[in-house]
């Protein structure tokens, strides 16, 4: 893991801790978590912000409704549709998780610097290439050292399932 401006890599459990301190400091004033990913990585989104409603009490939403999705990418373009759904919904102090097995999806990266533009703060997951560009963005992020889609996927599920379940046994 590693912090945005900050290329030294951080231990799992330091990275964990910090991510929960976002996560709760969310929490703590109201404010909501955005999760984005594309295939495999939206439905990972789902799944995360089931538990944050259901075990944390955060408001979280998965921001790829169908209907609304596609209305912003025909009308803003694909790589802009996460970007303008956020820019309408998003508030300074909301937090954004961005997944991409890749970390290279145009949207998920255009949808981490809106998030910032607003002044939120954001946590990438991503795997593959170390120097993926997603990689680069997140105040907090999360890189998986494998080029399979299938490990890279699950390992992000695990590793936001962590998160959760760290804040249930409290």
């Amino acid at each position: 893991m590693t912090r945005r401006g900050d290329d030294s890599i951080i231990e799992l459990e330091q990275g964990m801790r910090a991510a929960m301190e976002m996560l709760l400091r969310v929490r703590e004033h109201s404010r909501g978590v955005y999760v984005v990913g594309n295939g495999g990585s939206a439905s990972v989104a789902s799944h995360m912000v089931t538990d944050l409603l259901n075990v944390m009490e955060i408001r979280a939403y998965a921001v790829h409704d169908a209907s609304l999705m596609t209305c912003m990418a025909n009308d803003y373009g694909y790589e802009n549709a996460y970007a303008r759904i956020l820019s309408g919904v998003a508030r300074e102090g909301d937090l954004l998780i961005a997944i991409s097995s890749s970390g290279r999806s145009e949207n998920i990266r255009n949808a981490v610097h809106k998030m910032q533009a607003l002044g939120g703060e954001t946590i990438t997951l991503s795997g593959f290439d170390q120097a993926n560009p997603l990689r680069a963005l997140g105040d907090l992020n999360i890189w998986l050292d494998s080029n399979d889609y299938g490990f890279v996927e699950v390992g992000h599920q695990f590793i936001l399932h962590n998160m959760i379940d760290r804040f249930a046994v409290k």
